[in-house]
């Protein structure tokens, strides 16, 4: 798994970070006023704030999209792609997109702005806040396949947040089926929504479940326990714990960054 991370990032261990656009445009919470130029305004001081503080990698996603939609509009691809392009003489580090749910859209974008890796939901249905949520993991790599996207790498979230399956299986045997079937790069483990830890057990059943695929804690992950995360985790991907306060929709605290970096690198 060290090599896997050690090409794709550059780390053994990556912590990567998250970017959190504000509502875009045709989102409910779309600030209107502010524009555009409000959205690039927070994530350039997000982005820089991360990477000062040592991040191993960051990803871009429409977190304030609420409340979420399973079909992202063009709208959402386009204003994140116009964002990340203007970004992109500041981004230092490898990156990867996100967006809440469309797979296709988050590849779209991350073809477009050249991003290493997609986090998506690919596989499952479940009954989720958004509804009765199918997907579609076949055609999703098809559309990869279609807009030559294949050196994009793909993070699997297997349980989904703000979700729950409509026939739960066991942990690890929906590991080792995600893996053989859907060709999964990397598996992701979650917390039952954004902020929240899942079970240290969870990630040690889906670990050993499939030794040889990275996985990775995708949620819940704070200065207080990532050692003990990253004992048994490939990587992790945090967001709230680096927010002023702690709160998901704050600005990134600079000093929380490096404080959390200073306990993942210990």
């Amino acid at each position: 798994m060290s090599q896997f991370f050690k090409e794709l990032i550059g780390v053994e261990k990556p912590v990567i970070a998250m970017v959190h656009f504000p509502a875009n445009p045709g989102s409910p919470l779309y600030d209107d006023e502010g524009g555009m130029e409000k959205i690039l305004e927070s994530v350039s001081r997000d982005l820089n704030a991360l990477q000062d503080g040592g991040v191993d990698a960051v990803m871009f996603c429409n977190e304030g999209d609420r409340p979420y939609t399973l079909v992202p509009g063009y709208e959402t691809v386009a204003s994140m792609a116009r964002v990340i392009g203007q970004l992109m003489p500041q981004i230092k580090i490898p990156f990867g997109v996100d967006i809440l749910w469309g797979p296709q859209q988050a590849l779209a974008l991350g073809k477009a702005v050249g991003a290493r890796f997609v986090r998506e939901i690919f596989t499952g249905n479940y009954d989720s806040d958004m509804g009765l949520w199918t997907t579609n993991v076949g055609e999703t790599f098809r559309y990869r396949k279609r807009i030559d996207a294949t050196n994009i790498k793909l993070f699997f979230n297997i349980n989904a947040e703000f979700a729950m399956p409509l026939s739960p299986r066991q942990l690890d045997k929906l590991a080792k089926s995600v893996v053989f079937s859907s060709l999964a790069d990397v598996l992701c483990v979650s917390g039952p929504m954004t902020g929240e830890s899942g079970d240290l057990r969870d990630l040690e059943i889906v670990k050993n479940a499939v030794p040889d695929t990275p996985v990775v804690a995708n949620t819940g992950v704070k200065e207080h326990n990532v050692k003990q995360i990253l004992s048994v985790a490939d990587g992790c991907i945090v967001g709230t714990a680096l927010k002023k306060d702690g709160n998901t929709w704050n600005p990134v605290d600079p000093e929380r960054v490096k404080r959390f970096m200073a306990a993942a690198r210990g």
